[in-house]
């Protein structure tokens, strides 16, 4: 028997930039991400690819490149 999994994970990284959400229009605090697609083996992650970082707005979550 054999466990793989696979998919797009996402990580909370910490506080981001205080700026005007262009979809919302309401100034907050963003939060700072990272996401990235991911291998598992037995629950273990083997190999990470196609790293990106981003802010999303805490308010409506929209998201721009960080």
């Amino acid at each position: 028997m054999l466990f793989f999994g696979y998919g797009t994970k996402q990580k909370h990284l910490g506080s981001g930039e205080v700026r005007t959400c262009p979809r919302c229009h309401n100034t907050t605090q963003w939060a700072r991400m990272q996401e990235f697609k991911q291998f598992s083996l037995f629950f273990i992650p083997v190999a990470r690819w196609k790293r990106r970082t981003f802010e999303v707005c805490g308010i409506c979550g929209a998201a721009v490149a960080g």
